[in-house]
């Protein structure tokens, strides 16, 4: 029996609620700045889409949060340049600062109806948990904050590790908090190049999370897969 699963954090467990852009609109607004929710969503992800990794390899750990604020300061002001009202903003570094400490709170976010089933259900039959994720450290108040924690006996993540999935090395840096060999782990996540191809180059059994239940051409697979296991729900999932 499978002793520990590695999951992923945002697109897994939970989500932003209705869309990045509808969030940063509505904060926007509060700045005097009006935007299409649709358009600057679109902006968001083509900004993001665009921007290095977030991994900060050979820094010390004191200076992380800061890199990381730079970085999401860079991604969300080249967005709303996409969109065309960046210039709109009469101090914008005072509301991306808002703005980034609104996304620390449970607020922006929701659960995903399957996952407190599948985590109850795993946690039921001794199976250790943990968290693999490319966030950064707003993740460990955001998993307190949404009941999550408790469920995870460690938690990795990109901007630590100086590694992003799929890079392997963010994987391998779980396994030695867990003391496992990758052949023992599963891991499951909503992306299918970051988690499921990611997870497998690292050794790892995977599993893609397809909620949206997206296809993908059997050129894209691992060139040791034949079958893409996958699922659309956590709560459905035998492992």
């Amino acid at each position: 029996m499978t002793k520990i699963i590695f999951l992923d954090a945002a697109g897994t467990l939970f989500y932003v609620r209705g869309s990045v852009g509808e969030v940063y609109a509505k904060l926007a607004k509060n700045f005097g700045v009006t935007v299409n929710s649709k358009d600057l969503n679109t902006a968001f992800y083509q900004s993001f889409a665009s921007a290095n990794p977030m991994t900060f390899p050979g820094i010390e750990e004191a200076k992380i949060p800061q890199l990381e604020f730079e970085w999401w300061l860079a991604v969300s002001a080249k967005a709303f340049q996409i969109a065309g009202v960046f210039n709109q903003f009469s101090d914008f570094p005072k509301f991306f600062a808002e703005l980034y400490a609104h996304f620390a709170t449970p607020e922006p976010w929701f659960v995903y109806p399957d996952v407190f089933p599948a985590l109850n259900k795993w946690q039921q039959q001794g199976i250790e948990l943990a968290v693999v994720s490319n966030f950064d450290s707003r993740l460990y108040p955001v998993l307190k904050a949404l009941n999550l924690a408790e469920y995870f006996t460690s938690v990795t993540i990109s901007t630590e590790v100086g590694a992003a999935k799929p890079q392997p090395e963010i994987f391998t840096a779980a396994l030695q908090k867990h003391n496992c060999t990758a052949e023992n782990v599963w891991h499951i996540g909503d992306s299918f190049k970051a988690d499921y191809c990611g997870a497998k180059s690292a050794g790892l059994k995977a599993i893609w999370l397809n909620r949206e239940q997206e296809k993908v051409a059997e050129s894209k697979l691992p060139l040791t897969e034949t079958k893409l296991e996958q699922c659309s729900r956590l709560d459905y999932l035998a492992i």
